[in-house]
């Protein structure tokens, strides 16, 4: 019987996709925070301001769950909205200094993580998992735009 490679690296990927998820959901959850909190104050913290749009683009939550959670982290002084003045159905969300501080203490740890997870991993195969990877997305983006 041969070995059919795509459904091998299928399996393998979405194996991989849902340790690192896991670990990665135990490390934010240590640092007393929801993932889908962490997730929009990393963004805002590394990207500056962006619009809510652009915020769950960048988070891939839905837009639905996105305002409550904005809500959530507002009310707590991390982040703030501030209206477009050209056009008031823009919105845009920034980091507060609060939440930069936050985030100032708590992402070197979280990066830590990170960095001990990809440990035995050359830079020229992460560069090489970044194209492959990168690839994928793309072909299984145009087959759903399809």
């Amino acid at each position: 019987m041969s070995v059919n490679l795509s459904l091998k690296a299928f399996v393998v990927l979405m194996k991989a996709s849902k340790s690192v998820q896991e670990q990665i959901k135990k490390d934010i959850s240590s640092r007393g925070m929801r993932p889908s909190d962490f997730e929009i104050l990393e963004a805002l913290y590394h990207k500056g301001r962006l619009t809510v749009r652009e915020v769950s683009e960048a988070v891939l939550i839905n837009t639905g769950s996105i305002t409550y959670v904005i809500d959530k982290l507002e009310k707590r002084g991390l982040i703030e909205r501030q209206h477009c003045k050209d056009d008031r159905r823009v919105v845009y969300i920034h980091i507060t200094e609060e939440g930069k501080n936050l985030m100032d203490d708590i992402f070197p740890e979280h990066q830590r993580v990170i960095e001990e997870m990809m440990h035995d991993i050359s830079d020229e195969e992460k560069v090489m998992v970044i194209d492959v990877l990168k690839r994928v997305g793309r072909k299984a983006q145009e087959m759903t735009d399809q």
